[in-house]
């Protein structure tokens, strides 16, 4: 994992309070988990049917049958729970989870998402992604700012098929942490050593920027 990615993660574990219960997608996010603070009450739940899921403890051996929704092997906290995905899902459509972190393709300035499919690439399908995004109250996007060819992944308006509309709350990638509003990307933090020039010219949506206000992480 590059160091950009690390800082990335260490910035989006700060959006977790303790209590919540929250949902990791497929890709960058489930590595979130790792970056919680240890002694952190929150309860991880995976669409495929666990509540309450860890890391694997170092040195253990993993059990073969716990997985998260990636694939990946996973530990259980005490208290865990295993359950069919009808019930996993039915935590969804109830609106039960408090905040949702998804990687993408592509995400506007309206809070407008894209990740499920890109024309002639196969794709496995929209999954649970759908159901998140339109029944969790905070979408978090988790994604590097410009894809393998340096092409903004923040644009104007999504180009490919979406997962759903103006769900996103808040977008962290590997340059900066924006707001969704009203009135459009609003910049809270901005990555160490880039300026503001830079980061503009790296993004096809519109920023407000207040610069007596940036954070940095």
């Amino acid at each position: 994992m590059s160091s950009d990615q690390e800082r990335l993660l260490a910035r989006a574990a700060r959006e977790v309070l303790p209590g919540q219960i929250v949902n990791l997608g497929i890709g960058l996010p489930t590595r979130l988990f790792h970056y919680l603070p240890p002694d952190m009450d929150v309860l991880v739940h995976s669409e495929n049917g666990v509540l309450g899921s860890q890391p694997v403890a170092h040195g253990a051996e993993p059990d073969l049958e716990m997985i998260d929704s990636g694939g990946a092997y996973i530990g259980t906290r005490p208290g865990a729970s295993v359950f069919d995905s009808a019930l996993s899902f039915a935590m969804i459509r109830r609106s039960r989870i408090d905040i949702t972190f998804m990687g993408a393709f592509e995400v506007d300035q309206h809070g407008n998402l894209a990740n499920w499919k890109i024309p002639g690439k196969f794709s496995p399908g929209i999954g649970g992604a759908m159901e998140l995004a339109q029944k969790v109250d905070k979408l978090v996007v988790l994604c590097s700012h410009n894809d393998k060819h340096g092409n903004p992944k923040i644009l104007k308006q999504c180009r490919l098929p979406l997962t759903a509309l103006h769900c996103v709350s808040r977008i962290i990638t590997d340059k900066a942490v924006m707001q969704v509003t009203k009135a459009g990307l609003e910049v809270v933090d901005i990555a160490e050593g880039l300026d503001v020039a830079s980061l503009r010219a790296a993004t096809d949506a519109e920023l407000i920027i207040d610069e007596t206000r940036l954070g940095r992480f």
